[in-house]
């Protein structure tokens, strides 16, 4: 059975992404977050134990890593790999037209 990434995007996901889990195994989950203009709450930062690599498809964001002074812009097809707990946070996303990002969060090596 096949599917498509680009299917069912909403041109509005209200105050909150939109989050859609596409394959999970033990150690690995895939998911399609949708954004229509979200960012991370003032003061949160993501600080997840599995790693994260993530590609923006289509539309924009950028990404803040407390470890470092420089935001990261993601355009479609720049992607990032982010180690387990390196805090994070969603800068911004475009309000424009919707930011679908496709994230494989992965188990940490032991």
């Amino acid at each position: 059975m096949s599917d498509n990434l680009f299917a069912a995007i909403p041109r509005s996901t209200g105050k909150n992404e939109q989050f859609s889990n596409l394959l999970n195994r033990p150690g690995l989950r895939i998911e399609r977050i949708v954004s229509t203009g979200q960012c991370s709450p003032e003061g949160f930062w993501y600080d997840q134990p599995e790693g994260e690599w993530v590609v923006v498809l289509q539309g924009q964001a950028t990404l803040r890593f407390e470890d470092s002074p420089e935001p990261v812009r993601l355009n479609p097809g720049d992607f990032i790999d982010i180690a387990p707990h390196r805090r994070h946070r969603v800068e911004w996303t475009d309000p424009e037209q919707p930011t679908v990002w496709l994230a494989v969060h992965y188990a940490a090596e032991k």
